[in-house]
């Protein structure tokens, strides 16, 4: 039998137990390896997933800013084209209000007047103390206005008037603004330039019927328009004149 000495013994048993050591160091490493690798790749995979949600809520973001933005624009193009057109109509009015002829009678500031030969009008009343233009008087004034563009050389006699109710001033004044609503409302939407009326005998207390009566009072409270041309192209129409009546059949 052969004898071992202590020394390669002890040599031996060393290098046993360093082989150990190095089998059990790799066996847990690949199984360090072998739980943590997924866990690694499924955190990369988070990782990804949250960088693409990120971009994802940017890009939404981004587009819904400028979406909004681009609504905000348009609104305020169409606030600001809505104050333009609100201007241009104020300075229009302002315009007529200023230029349209105002006199006692017409042959003092129409020359050749005899020249001159009705060929249309219309007439509209008022309620109590009221200056504002019903949609039976608008109805009235438009039947009266679809036949300006088709007459040549023609002016418009506006006459306005209250009945016998307050004072001659407040009358006055409420007869102007009566007939200024009707100046108004032909030049805008008819185009009429403003020399082409002529506002005659306001505030006069003229009475067309008795302010005795209710219904003598509503005929008062009126404004009356007459279409007036110097040419004989224009045919006179058919039909008298039109009417309309509002408001409360007694009062200014």
């Amino acid at each position: 039998m052969t004898r071992i000495s202590r020394a390669g013994f002890a040599a031996a048993s060393t290098m046993a137990a360093l082989s150990l050591v190095f089998t059990t160091g790799c066996s847990t490493k690949n199984y360090v390896r072998s739980q943590t690798e997924p866990v690694i790749q499924k955190t990369n995979e988070l990782d990804d997933a949250t960088a693409t949600n990120n971009r994802t809520i940017h890009d939404v973001d981004t587009r819904s800013q400028a979406g909004i933005q681009q609504a905000q624009n348009s609104a305020n193009t169409a606030q600001q084209n809505a104050q333009s057109a609100t201007q241009a109509a104020n300075t229009a009015q302002s315009s007529a209000t200023d230029a349209v002829n105002r006199a006692d009678t017409l042959s003092g500031v129409i020359a050749n007047l005899d020249n001159y030969k009705q060929v249309g009008d219309v007439s509209v009343t008022f309620g109590f103390n009221k200056d504002v233009l019903t949609k039976a008087d608008k109805d009235q004034l438009d039947q009266f206005g679809t036949q300006l563009a088709s007459t040549k050389s023609y002016i418009l006699e506006v006459t306005g008037g209250t009945d016998s109710v307050g004072s001659k001033e407040y009358n006055y004044d409420l007869s102007d603004r009566r007939a200024m609503a009707v100046v108004q409302y032909l030049a805008s939407k008819y185009n009429v330039p403003a020399h082409k009326f002529y506002l005659v005998g306001l505030g006069k207390d003229v009475e067309i019927d008795s302010n005795k009566t209710s219904a003598g009072r509503a005929k008062n409270r009126h404004v009356e328009v007459q279409l007036l041309s110097n040419t004989s192209d224009n045919t006179p129409p058919a039909q008298g004149s039109a009417s309309a009546t509002s408001g409360s059949p007694s009062g200014l």
